[in-house]
């Protein structure tokens, strides 16, 4: 009964996941029409996305808090209201800064509901199947460019953009609200007080003992380069297609396959490694993720994006279940949903890196070329902390419970 719920808990939360990030990464796929529309930069407009990224990382930790106290589907149920509501009155916004509270703020910090406290649940309902609970729950994300970016397209070519962000947001109250009723606490022992873990695991730290371990930085930080030399390529891809000649739709299958090939990059390193391990895994995908950023300074023909998204969906949707399998392998179950909650916010500080360094780089040199040479050195440097990536000192077998 646990097992075939925890499945049902899974489904939900791919759907939470791919509904949520996607409506927020829609902004790609309206950031042209819309400041065409509007007489807003690219910057400005970029810049919604930013401040979406550094709202959901802030909040990531409210959320968290808020999740433990009331459990997930509290949390989630009004990250699906708070999120609806967002688009819904950025759809009628008259100002570039309205725009920016609504879309910028206001989603983004619903946004902040989701995947972290999913992840922690997920992982919950499972004794031998963790693992692969995660990766599907992060696979949710992976799907929105297949899902809600063509919907968002299809949109556009029939309405403007206002009643095209307006039907997305009241779509997101139809759909996510049935599945945050979905959303259980997972079966599981007494509650420990907090910051206190049990070493009977095997694992001794405390929540406060990990967060200032270098284990715990050095994972945080790479995540913070990895998602900083992604993102920007991710959100203006559309847009570099476009200038480069392609057709509107068309651009869209281009970053609906970069989205399709990190599906299938989830599941390939992930099953890699189970057989090598994830450190190894992660470094040889950060790898790619910065020589594919850097190749963007060399495609113009449809055929040659399509074979790049191919190589970057793969590595960047590859890495991203293994940050999660690090923790958990590093510091244990007991105190996974508090660090990786913090990794995610590191994670969601670089993603709202790239939006405004692209929309910051057009709308200066009109050309998207430093963004992609900015891209290629930062995911340099990711690759460059996971190598420093050290096991932690077994604690000494005397060791107590402590509080953090």
């Amino acid at each position: 009964m646990r097992l075939s719920y925890g499945w049902a808990v899974v489904g939900a939360g791919m759907l939470l996941t791919c509904l949520s990030v996607g409506s927020m990464f829609s902004l790609a796929v309206f950031k042209d029409p819309l400041s065409a529309a509007t007489g807003w930069s690219q910057t400005g407009v970029s810049a919604a996305m930013t401040i979406d990224f550094l709202c959901m990382g802030f909040s990531a930790f409210v959320w968290g808090a808020l999740s433990d106290r009331f459990g997930t589907r509290a949390v989630v149920l009004a990250g699906s209201v708070l999120q609806g509501l967002g688009l819904v009155l950025a759809s009628r916004a008259t100002s570039l800064l309205e725009f920016q509270i609504m879309f910028g703020v206001i989603v983004g910090v619903a946004a902040g509901a989701f995947y972290a406290p999913l992840m922690a649940t997920a992982s919950g309902w499972f004794e031998n199947n963790r693992s692969l609970a995660v990766a599907l729950i992060s696979a949710g994300m992976g799907a929105s460019p297949l899902i809600v970016a063509p919907t968002t397209r299809a949109l556009l070519d029939a309405y403007d953009w206002r009643t095209a962000m307006l039907v997305i947001g009241i779509g997101l109250w139809v759909l996510l609200i049935p599945a945050a009723m979905v959303i259980r606490r997972p079966p599981s022992a007494a509650p420990t007080a907090p910051g206190l873990v049990a070493p009977s695991d095997g694992y001794t730290l405390s929540a406060g003992q990990a967060l200032r371990t270098p284990q715990f930085i050095a994972i945080a930080l790479t995540h913070f380069c990895c998602c900083a030399a992604h993102s920007g390529p991710i959100f203006h891809m559309v847009s570099y297609a476009t200038a480069c000649g392609i057709g509107a739709m068309t651009a869209v299958t281009v970053y609906s396959l970069a989205g399709l090939s990190g599906l299938g990059g989830r599941v390939l390193l992930g099953v890699t490694a189970d057989r090598i391990g994830a450190k190894p895994v992660l470094v040889a995908g950060l790898l790619v993720q910065a020589a594919a950023a850097g190749t963007y300074l060399f495609v113009g023909a449809l055929g040659e994006f399509y074979a790049l998204s191919v190589v970057f969906g793969i590595a960047y949707g590859g890495v991203m279940p293994l940050y999660a399998v690090l923790v958990r392998d590093y510091f244990g179950p007991r105190i996974m949903g508090t660090l990786f909650g913090g990794v995610s916010a590191m994670a969601s500080l670089g993603m709202a890196l790239g939006p405004v360094a692209g929309g910051w780089a057009f709308d200066t040199f009109q050309s998207y070329n430093w963004l992609y040479i900015g891209s290629f050195g930062v995911g340099l440097g990711a690759v460059a902390i996971a190598l420093t990536f050290r096991p932690l000192r077994a604690a000494p077998p005397a060791a107590k419970p402590r509080l953090a």
